[in-house]
């Protein structure tokens, strides 16, 4: 299905939690943030809905996130159930890697093919600083063992001034050797500590200045590029510094039931709770109404959400 500006709606992104094992700094904050209570959270059943009645207007991607979508119990039959929907072409994960070792060969079994993997350091100091979680192995455990298992992987970096910078070349290197694409995002304003936010924000376009390299044009949001030498490719993620809103071809569903075509609209259509008619009915509308680009800037998202109850 087409938006107003005609750009092919094809991909939809669900977040089925708020939930998360991590308390990265820059999403939720020193505080947290208020979670949401177990009945207002969409049930497998009437996210199974929602995905039909997309499918069934053109979506032929779907990627799971949360919070961290292992953290909800029973994860893996909605999964399963969501791979038997006949138009879905591609079903995804974006996952903090720490509770999914044990589940990947049942992930492959059920027609998983890509895992995003949030990884924002290799260092096991500043894991545990930033995660409040001691399990940066067991991250680097299940993203080698992912790849042995021939999934698509990536690795998304949040880029912090100051915190992650110096260790862009300790990233890069894993491209060497592995199949894999390595992606730096820049920091964006919408997290719980907005100032955090401001304040460690560090543009990407130049950090593969230096290096040989072959520009592989656009993938999503993502502009990719081949290292010279690397079997691995590096995509940077720039909303800041390069606004990609022409090409964009999501619309996201926040565990609690609400659409949102745009990450950083306020705008947000709930439909928990409608009939199958009621739900096709807003969910066409919103996807036709989806609005021509963002307007993050330094001032924030305009998102009344955190990165966690969107979904990342």
């Amino acid at each position: 299905m087409k938006d107003q500006f005609g750009r092919e709606i094809s991909y939809l992104r669900i977040s089925v939690t708020d939930r998360c094992n991590f308390r990265c700094k820059y999403c939720m904050g020193e505080d947290g943030i208020k979670l949401l209570r177990h009945e207002d959270i969409l049930t497998f059943e009437e996210i199974v809905e929602t995905a039909q009645i997309m499918a069934g207007l053109g979506i032929r991607k779907i990627r799971l996130t949360g919070g961290e979508p292992f953290a909800r119990r029973g994860v893996m039959d909605l999964i399963k159930k969501l791979s038997q929907i006949p138009e879905i072409e591609d079903l995804a994960i974006t996952t903090n890697g720490s509770m999914v070792y044990d589940k990947l060969e049942s992930l492959k079994e059920y027609g998983i093919s890509r895992i995003n993997f949030s990884l924002d350091t290799l260092d096991r100091e500043k894991f545990k600083l930033i995660t409040g979680a001691d399990l940066l192995e067991e991250v680097k455990r299940t993203i080698f063992k992912a790849i042995e298992l021939d999934f698509k992987v990536k690795v998304n970096i949040v880029l912090i001034k100051g915190f992650n910078d110096k260790e862009i070349g300790d990233f890069l290197a894993l491209t060497e050797n592995n199949d894999i694409e390595v992606r730096f995002i820049e920091l964006m304003p919408i997290g719980a500590d907005l100032d955090f936010d401001r304040n460690n924000y560090k543009e990407n376009l130049h950090i593969l200045d230096g290096y040989r390299k072959k520009d592989l044009g656009f993938d999503g949001v993502a502009r990719t590029f081949a290292i010279e030498g690397h079997k691995g490719r590096v995509g940077l993620i720039s909303p800041l510094s390069h606004k990609f809103c022409k090409d964009c071809n999501r619309i996201r569903l926040t565990a609690d039931g609400k659409l949102k075509a745009c990450l950083h609209s306020r705008e947000e259509i709930s439909i928990k709770g409608l009939s199958f008619e009621e739900k096709k009915k807003l969910i066409g509308e919103t996807i036709y109404k989806k609005p021509k680009s963002h307007r993050l800037g330094d001032f924030g998202s305009e998102s009344v959400r955190t990165m966690s109850s969107i979904g990342g």
